[in-house]
């Protein structure tokens, strides 16, 4: 991960995410550090500047190479980069007086094409070839948008014009992605790193094998618990199967779960780390931006929708528990619950803190930091969690690692934002588009699968940006809630992750379960069902995002979680105290638990009575030819 050879790289890698650090809270507590307070395109800029060139210095131009030594076109590009920013930076005030976007001199113009080059090699380091390609054509676009069929039709500009729009203007790289980075994400980020290395993930694990370790099926229950954890503040599917799958996948197998099924659950439980509050990735804080609301008012409408995401997965592995009579762990193989809760009252303390500065005083910029302070403070206290130079140096290279990518794949993303803005396609593309599909369900079938397909390529991040900006306002022309349209977006766009053919979770899951990656992939779509299910739920039924009367939201949660109990037994075949389900009762069950998706409530009871019979009726079958 860093620089062993050289102690220079390596100070600078310890040295700029704390710099990051104090930029963001000097900005955001409005400290005004020696009378220091730069405007907003100053901050973006000097966020750039300790970060975006970390990437050079952090990542390697191919991924083959070993980051032992910091090649002589790595330290260029670390120094161009820096530079870059820095004079951006000082230029800022400036640049906004004298509108350098669309009347800048020569230096600085020339500038912003070397700037735009570095993003998109940034981008193509953290990420990958797909999404550098993908940014790369969407900036370009002004230059050709005049060109393009009426729908796609925009304004157009000159190379060196669309430069410095895209570099010295507020609607691109400095757009809102980077300036929620800036404003809400860094203190979030902060905070998963310190709970990581105080031993918050050992007490995730713990807690979720001394509460499901020993019911049946307990290590798949407790993969898909401490991996909803895990992947909630993480944000990344990939990087949570990796952390917890290896912990989780062999014990899953050790218990008598075949590989590709441990492998599907681990897949599908760390995919729903995106949708799981507190955290939820970057997606869900630039959609309080986008939507304008505080971010507890996002968290607060995610709450149920993971809930019967993670409940599906988690009636579909108690199932496969009982079809197997695969049993717990033993109990005297286990922590003791009360031993785990002692030692991890710290971290619990933390949430604690962040939950009440979010949503009772309302202070979700500033509540991560102060979590994150008191968490090093206790930790401090304790000689297992205390904080050694060695743990702090560590802390800051992650913290480092993980905001040089986040920086560098929102700034990227940046460029899409510009390039359909810019050229006035965003808007006109959504108003074709609603009079090219007539009718919801139609727009929201072509909604999903365009989603899907970007999300083949991109970050979830990335599509829901992307889709955010083209497909709501189509959506919301139509009338379906802000809040349900971004959430419908977000929904398709993690989708990739488990279905095939790319499925990254679940070939990444296969890899360590040593299972074939195809049969991975379609068990995690069939494991992830809610998934493909919830959104169009939601849209129709705003209920299920805590929208309306408080009566209204509690029957539709009952309903729905009545309805993914009978969807996750069809799926699964099979059912507790029944045994193997016919196919007609499967057919049936299927039905009733759609209908009670739905927000007609005559035929969520009716399907209820239906449903319930039938599991009835089975049993009295199933018992009599036994």
């Amino acid at each position: 991960m860093f620089v062993k050879d050289n102690k220079m790289w390596k100070i600078i890698q310890v040295i700029f995410p704390i710099i990051t650090l104090f930029l963001s809270i000097n900005q955001i507590f409005n400290i005004k550090l020696f009378g220091f307070l730069p405007m907003l395109n100053e901050y973006l800029y000097y966020l750039l500047a300790f970060n975006l060139s970390l990437v050079f210095i952090t990542y390697p131009a191919k991924k083959e190479e070993q980051r032992n030594v910091v090649k002589w076109y790595d330290a260029l590009l670390f120094a161009l980069s820096f530079a870059l920013n820095i004079y951006f930076a000082i230029h800022s005030e400036e640049m906004i007086l004298k509108a350098w976007e669309q009347y800048a001199p020569k230096l600085p113009t020339i500038l912003s094409v070397f700037e735009w080059m570095l993003v998109i090699e940034a981008v193509r380091r953290t990420n990958g070839k797909m999404l550098a390609v993908f940014c790369t054509i969407f900036s370009l676009y002004p230059l050709f948008a005049n060109k393009m069929p009426s729908v796609l039709s925009g304004q157009s500009y000159n190379f060196l014009a669309a430069a410095k729009m895209h570099i010295l203007g507020i609607n691109s790289i400095l757009g809102i992605p980077l300036q929620v980075v800036g404003s809400l994400l860094i203190g979030f980020m902060f905070f998963g790193v310190v709970l990581q290395y105080s031993g918050g993930g050992k007490f995730f694990m713990d807690f979720s094998i001394s509460t499901f370790g020993h019911v049946r099926g307990g290590p798949a229950k407790v993969a898909v618990i401490s991996s909803a954890l895990f992947g909630s503040l993480s944000g990344s599917a990939i990087s949570n199967v990796i952390t917890s799958g290896t912990v989780t996948i062999p014990a899953m197998k050790k218990a008598g779960y075949k590989d590709y099924y441990a492998a599907a659950i681990e897949a599908c439980a760390s995919t729903g780390g995106n949708i799981m509050p507190p955290v939820m990735g970057a997606a869900a804080f630039v959609m309080a931006s986008f939507l304008n609301v505080d971010y507890y008012v996002i968290v607060i409408a995610a709450i149920i929708p993971a809930l019967l995401y993670y409940l599906g997965l988690f009636f579909q592995v108690d199932s496969y528990a009982v079809k197997h009579n695969l049993l717990g762990m033993p109990k005297e193989q286990l922590p003791s619950i009360r031993k785990v809760l002692q030692q991890g009252w710290m971290y619990i303390f933390g949430f604690g803190i962040m939950f009440y500065y979010i949503f009772a005083v309302r202070m979700e910029s500033k509540a991560p930091f102060i979590a994150s302070l008191a968490l090093i403070i206790i930790a401090m206290l304790n000689k297992e969690t205390k904080f050694t130079s060695e743990k702090l140096i560590k802390m800051c290279l992650e913290f480092g690692k993980l905001m040089s990518s986040i920086i560098s794949i929102l700034t990227a993303v940046g460029l899409i934002v510009g390039g359909l803005m810019i050229t006035g396609v965003a808007l006109s593309f959504s108003r074709e588009l609603v009079h090219a599909v007539t009718g919801t369900f139609p727009l929201l079938v072509v909604g999903a699968i365009t989603s899907f397909i970007l999300g083949c390529g991109l970050t979830s991040t990335a599509v829901y940006i992307l889709l955010s900006i083209v497909l709501a306002p189509a959506l919301l022309r139509l009338g379906i809630q802000p809040i349900a349209s971004h959430f419908f977006i977000l929904y398709w766009g993690i989708l990739s992750f488990i279905t095939p053919p790319v499925a990254m979770a679940s070939y990444a899951a296969a890899g360590i379960a040593e299972s074939d990656p195809t049969k991975t992939g379609l068990v995690g779509m069939r494991l992830g069902f809610v998934s493909y299910l919830i959104p169009f739920a939601f849209v129709y039924n705003s209920s299920l995002l805590a929208q309306g009367s408080l009566i209204k939201i509690i029957y539709s949660f009952f309903c729905a979680v009545i309805g993914v109990f009978f969807l996750a037994n069809a799926f699964e075949g099979y059912m507790s105290k029944i045994g193997k389900l016919k196919i007609y009762v499967r057919v049936i069950l299927a039905i009733a638990g759609l209908i009670l998706l739905s927000p007609n409530q005559i035929f969520n009871l009716i399907a209820l009575i239906i449903g319930i019979l039938t599991i009835f009726l089975s049993k009295k079958i199933n018992n009599h030819f036994s």
